[in-house]
């Protein structure tokens, strides 16, 4: 069976039919943003016979597919008019024609610089009749008066406010194009029916005005039999308004035929994750998948409890159509305990010094974490299921098991971590399948690993003093010094010893410092900073050497600037480190060197983003207020 039908379709029909209320908006659709620019463009084009894109709609009716209407802008309809179908694709076209053709009312837009403006459109007929002029230039708005000003609105340049203005000035409306009979009887009458003017009038009627009133646009009709999936997926596909639509946007209009807002709620939830920098990246379809697979999990623990048999289990998911398909009774049943997994999740990471979400090493782990922690509740607080939970995460990140498509692992997770921190003896597949190979160390260089990301918070869990200070790195001194990560054997002194990028510029060879501490590393060897460091410190070798401990650095390599021994050290030292972390064995490489890669580091990360040090400072102490 054909799921859609195309057709042609009048565009005088697709307006009236928007204005009777036969054509409406589901809710998920964005209010009407088109600026003013771009209605001119619009308008240019219908005048010129130009193709605008095919619109798309979906025939309405089905009950499966229950979505809240509205009209489209501007238009006031009875309470509770069904409409036939409803607009998927094209809304900004349609409203844009609708509210600057149809309507009679001065049209509600935005300048180039995003300021709310009310413009009406006209049409100068003798640009429009002159060749060397194109349409497009003919077509123009003025302001709610109807009047063209310079010198801040002094001086007036064009009077349009009334009709006998508008026929002098040869200058056609275009909301009364689906109306020019009258407009013509009268701009005839006006010029006291001179043949060359009614020819004039006969000529822009044939070049201009036809072009709108038999303008025909490509409809494609998706009927009522499409899932939920299938509108959501096509949408998404087609759509050409720029606004991408998810499955948070699709729920949103099916909760509202229950008069339940979904985007309201999700406000009220953001805020409340917003409390920690770490979550400042979760996004509404985060939350609706945890939502999910806390959902389906607890569904087939209770159908289990009752004696299911295992092939007859519901399935724990959370794949798109699994989240279409989320009931607003499940929705409102877990928000709250999913809305504090994400909160125990933001501060189970925090306590292993995670603390912005810019320093998350994936955040889609956080669904199945959020979950996880959800169903556990206070179980979570017990020492040993939280080093349990700590040892899947860690095999997650260094396993870098999250970069892809996910949802298989979630659903798995939070099923076997759960079993597993419950006394379960099967290890998760997350953590039996994990493993860290040593070479990776150097190809670790900028914060799109996750590794990366992990070697940094290991370090600074695993107790690193600044170099300046001699404070340990934690939650306070993190933003109060404006600790990143930076290069030990500075980028300078490497370059101007030979030492190749792909050495100096990873992982190996970058610590958490603060802002200050790099700035007086400058470019120097290690054993020139280290000494600046001791004066400006008024410290021994023994406490310099103390505080270089901790970043697992062995102070006789960068006294004697001795990088190899150093690296080499070093990075033996992290495999360390993520043993730990991982609780798995990792088998050492007898080669230390890697060929380069393409990364680049750190430093360059910020200029490429636009963001200076001293900028980045600032940003610090913001995020801190």
């Amino acid at each position: 069976m054909e799921l859609f039908d195309s057709t042609k379709t009048r565009l005088y029909e697709l307006l009236k039919d928007a204005q009777t209320g036969k054509l409406q908006l589901p809710d998920f659709q964005r209010g009407w943003i088109w600026d003013d620019n771009r209605i001119k463009g619009l308008l240019a084009s219908i005048a010129k016979s130009f193709p605008i894109g095919a619109i798309m709609l979906l025939e309405a009716g089905n009950e499966n597919v229950r979505f809240k209407t509205r009209p489209i802008e501007s238009v006031i309809l009875p309470d509770n008019l069904k409409p036939e179908k409803l607009i998927l694709d094209g809304q900004q076209r349609i409203t844009s024609l609708y509210q600057s053709i149809i309507s009679n009312a001065v049209v509600k837009t935005k300048n180039d610089k995003g300021q709310e403006i009310f413009r009406w459109y006209f049409i100068d007929m003798l640009k429009a009749m002159d060749d060397s002029f194109d349409i497009e230039d003919a077509i123009f708005s003025v302001n709610e008066q109807k009047l063209v000003t310079e010198d801040f609105g002094r001086k007036i340049i064009l009077d349009l406010s009334s009709p006998e203005l508008e026929y002098q000035n040869l200058m056609y409306p275009v909301h009364l194009v689906d109306e020019f009979p009258a407009w013509r009887a009268n701009f005839n009458k006006h010029w006291n029916y001179v043949p060359e003017k009614i020819k004039f009038w006969d000529a822009f009627e044939e070049k201009v005005l036809n072009n709108f009133t038999h303008y025909m646009l490509p409809v494609i009709i998706l009927k009522k039999e499409n899932t939920k999936e299938a509108v959501c997926q096509v949408f998404e596909k087609v759509n050409t308004g720029g606004v991408a639509l998810n499955v948070f946007e699709l729920l949103t209009a099916t909760f509202a035929t229950d008069d339940f807002d979904l985007r309201e709620c999700w406000g009220n939830i953001r805020s409340e994750l917003h409390h920690y920098r770490i979550l400042h990246d979760i996004e509404n379809t985060d939350f609706l998948q945890a939502i999910t697979l806390i959902s389906t999990y607890n569904k087939r623990i209770q159908a289990k409890n009752l004696g299911e048999k295992d092939d007859r289990l519901p399935a724990v998911t959370c794949k798109r159509k699994d989240i279409l398909n989320l009931s607003l009774d499940d929705f409102k049943k877990y928000q709250d305990s999913i809305c504090q997994g994400f909160v125990s999740a933001a501060k189970l990471l925090i306590e292993n010094y995670i603390f912005t979400a810019n320093d998350l090493p994936y955040t889609s782990q956080l669904v199945p974490l959020s979950a996880i922690l959800a169903v556990l509740g206070n179980q979570a607080d017990n020492i040993i299921i939280r080093e349990k939970i700590m040892k899947w995460y860690w095999c997650g990140v260094f396993g870098e098991l999250y970069g892809a498509a996910n949802e298989t692992r979630y659903a798995l997770d939070i099923q076997q971590v759960i079993n597993w921190t419950r006394g379960g003896d099967q290890e998760p597949k997350t953590v039996y399948e994990s493993s860290f190979n040593p070479s990776r160390l150097n190809t670790l260089r900028t914060r799109n690993s996750a590794a990366y990301k992990g070697i940094y918070a290991l370090l600074m869990k695993d107790g690193a003093l600044d170099f300046m200070s001699g404070k340990r790195i934690d939650f306070t001194t993190y933003f109060a010094e404006w600790i990143d990560i930076h290069h030990i054997f500075p980028k300078k002194w490497c370059l101007d010893n030979n030492i190749p990028k792909q050495d100096f510029d990873c992982i190996v060879n970058k610590t958490p410092l603060s802002y200050r501490t790099n700035r007086i590393i400058g470019g120097d060897a290690p054993s020139k900073y280290l000494e600046s460091i001791k004066r400006r410190l008024g410290a021994d070798d023994q406490l310099l050497s103390k505080i270089l401990h901790t970043h697992v650095i062995n102070p006789d390599h960068l006294f004697t600037n001795n990088f190899y021994e150093f690296f080499s050290y070093r990075k033996d030292q992290i495999l360390n480190r993520i043993e730990n972390a991982m609780k798995k064995k990792i088998e050492r490489e007898i080669s230390m060197i890697e060929p380069e890669t393409n990364d680049f580091d750190n430093d360059d990360e910020d200029i490429i983003n636009g963001v200076t040090p001293d900028e980045k400072s600032e940003m610090r102490i913001d995020s801190q207020n």
